[in-house]
């Protein structure tokens, strides 16, 4: 899959000079393509360079702070003129739909035709499911289209219209694909059934999740479809959790021997065997995504209780004690003062990218930072998310969740972290409220995966949250000195961003501005409110 041959990539890339919704399909013309599996195989392998990759995605919300203000985040942004973040997922898309609509022509057999044509499905609705989380309903295209096609003026379909074609798509591809030990070590990295199934009980989750919280459709309908497609992932027994997670992000947890990971975005083995290059160990080194002082309280005491609960906690007097007695998740996520960090030097936080005193350990690796040649994979989707999404999707469609579901669950993460177990029992005794701890631990596993952006938005709490002033960590002076100025409060706590310069509008910030320039190539699209 790593060797896309260079003539795909060509073609296909020569698809993509304009507006993908104002072009005509460039019709194939070479009678040597489309007429053999490979020909498939190279078609199928040109969407894998659309898959998503290192971005620094998290300071959208209120887990991470960079160097300077994030305009998502503090809700100072304007309409663009024009946006990657619409156009790509529709290049994507003509890209899928040429393939589902050539690919029949192959002499192959049934099995190998739908095949790839579940893999054109899967790309189709990833790509509808970005454009779904941002802008709510889209145009719906399912074929290629012509130069004067009536599709390139038609309104936005429904949001119902587009995650039931999600929903098909990915049922398609989960009855066509091959599973995970079928694809074995060499066909690691390529689409498997319990990919398409992982990606459907995501977006059933944000569909169902978010429909509940701002109140409108069946929420019902799609959190039963989240629970089945996560438990059919479960009961696959394809996958499972990694032992390490510190080294879940680092170059020992990749690979097939990894049954945790069950999307990635690959970029190599070796400098012998390079897919594509990313230096984001230099993009966290200098501060581009530090954790917040809300996201580093949000991880348990070892007790299982939050610190304002657990008699395990003391108030630190120095960094180290932050940690003490706490989650490992946490010490595996946040860099520790004196951890090593650079080549020969440890972590001393510096002030001037650090802007929370906090800094990201997650995939952040000293020998990519000093090469510039990182080759560690990005992890999409990993099979600790389909746990917590079969664990928060029972708890909203019931109200409750057993036992059994948070051992099957839950509390198989937080083992791995080393916290005491979630019970129904536990939660009563100790005056805490299930969907919060539910949400929390979605929150620490996932931290810095770029998903809290999106959890907040379908939970309908990103206007508390957002608004709130960005805090970093208890300015300890004798250790960070004081040759950058700091603001404190008034209990000596790192002020990042004030409150007064947030806000969140919930009358329109809950969807994301098309852009002006294709509202102008599309009389028929409409504006979302308030945009």
């Amino acid at each position: 899959m790593k060797r896309i041959n260079l003539g795909y990539l060509l073609f296909f890339f020569s698809l993509l000079a304009c507006e993908v919704e104002r072009i005509p399909e460039t019709q194939i013309s070479d009678p040597s393509f489309w007429k053999s599996e490979n020909d498939l195989k190279g078609a199928a392998n040109y969407l894998y360079t659309f898959l998503p990759g290192f971005a620094l995605e998290e300071v959208w919300s209120d887990n991470a702070y960079g160097i300077q203000s994030n305009q998502i985040s503090d809700g100072t942004r304007l309409p663009p003129s024009t946006a990657d973040d619409y156009k790509n997922p529709y290049f994507l898309i003509r890209a899928a739909n040429n393939l589902l609509e050539k690919a029949p022509g192959a002499p192959v057999t049934p099995t190998i035709l739908n095949r790839y044509l579940g893999e054109a499905r899967f790309f189709r609705a990833f790509a509808y499911f970005q454009l779904f989380q941002k802008y709510g309903g889209v145009p719906l295209i399912l074929n290629t289209l012509t130069e004067n096609a009536p599709e390139l003026s038609q309104p936005a379909a429904t949001r119902e219209q587009v995650i039931d074609q999600i929903y098909q798509d990915l049922d398609f591809a989960a009855a066509n694909l091959q599973t995970p030990t079928q694809l074995g070590a060499a066909g690691y990295g390529r689409i498997a059934n319990t990919t398409a199934l992982a990606l459907k009980a995501r977006a059933a989750l944000f569909e169902g999740t978010r429909s509940k919280f701002h109140q409108y459709g069946d929420p019902a309908k799609h959190l039963n479809l989240a629970v089945s497609a996560a438990k059919a992932v479960i009961d696959s027994k394809q996958h499972d959790l990694y032992a390490s997670y510190y080294d879940l992000f680092q170059y020992a947890g990749e690979g097939y021997q990894n049954r945790e990971n069950i999307l990635v975005k690959q970029y190599g083995t070796s400098a012998s065997n390079i897919v594509l290059r990313h230096n984001y160990s230099l993009d966290l080194y200098t501060g581009g995504a530090n954790p917040t002082k809300s996201l580093v309280d949000s991880y348990l005491m070892k007790d299982g209780l939050p610190m304002a609960k657990s008699p395990l906690y003391k108030a630190p007097t120095t960094s180290l004690e932050v940690f003490a007695n706490r989650d490992e998740r946490l010490a595996a996520s946040v860099f520790r003062q004196g951890d090593p960090y650079n080549l020969g030097a440890t972590f001393t936080p510096q002030l001037q990218y650090h802007k929370t005193v906090f800094a990201p350990k997650k995939y952040f690796n000293a020998t990519d930072f000093q090469t510039r040649n990182a080759l560690i994979d990005w992890v999409i989707l990993r099979y600790a998310e389909v746990l917590l999404t079969y664990a928060e999707a029972q708890f909203e469609l019931k109200g409750e969740i057993s036992d059994a579901d948070l051992d099957l669950t839950i509390n198989r993460l937080r083992q791995r972290g080393q916290v005491a177990k979630l019970t129904n029992a536990f939660v009563k005794a100790n005056g805490l409220d299930m969907r919060e701890e539910i949400r929390r631990e979605r929150r620490v596993e996932l931290a810095l995966e770029n998903l809290r952006y999106w959890d907040l938005i379908r939970w309908k709490t990103a206007e508390v949250e957002l608004p709130k002033a960005v805090m970093g960590n208890y300015f300890f002076r004798e250790e960070f000195g004081t040759e950058v100025p700091v603001q404190l409060d008034a209990n000596g706590f790192v002020i990042t961003q004030a409150a007064s310069f947030r806000r969140f509008n919930p009358a329109k910030d809950y969807l994301w501005p098309f852009p002006v320039n294709e509202l102008g190539l599309n009389p028929g699209l409409k504006q979302n409110p308030g945009w």
